[in-house]
């Protein structure tokens, strides 16, 4: 599965606005804090993110892995995650198969993941 453009712009705008004061502290719905390739400041920008097995971070990619907030973590090397209310640091990011993350995950995550249709996920190791 993938979303429009149109889809990413609305949940930037509107969705992301919402869920923003949530994420991070319910099941799923987290934080990736990175700072700006340009500008240096400092984003958060609300994801779905999943323990993995060997206590790494999965985060589904559900639009095209070519996102700021993706670009950035990527050019920084890691960034900051906020899940179930702990933060703690990230490092290299990965983009893989989601097909490929699905042995790294648990259960019940794994069968949704499954079911998603989501392309790619993007691996983090916790630093």
């Amino acid at each position: 599965m993938l979303f429009s453009r149109e889809h990413a712009r609305f949940n930037r705008r509107v969705t992301n606005r919402v869920v923003l004061p949530l994420s991070g502290w319910l099941p799923a719905w987290s934080v990736v804090e990175h700072v700006g390739r340009r500008s240096g400041r400092t984003y958060r920008t609300p994801v779905s993110a999943f323990r993995t097995v060997d206590d790494g971070i999965a985060i589904l990619l559900p639009y095209q892995p070519d996102r700021d907030w993706l670009k950035n973590l990527q050019a920084a090397g890691g960034g900051r995650m906020k899940i179930a209310g702990r933060t703690f640091d990230v490092a290299d990011p990965r983009i893989v198969p989601t097909r490929d993350a699905l042995a790294l995950l648990k259960s019940p995550w794994r069968q949704l993941l499954k079911r998603t249709g989501v392309e790619y996920t993007l691996l983090l190791r916790r630093a």
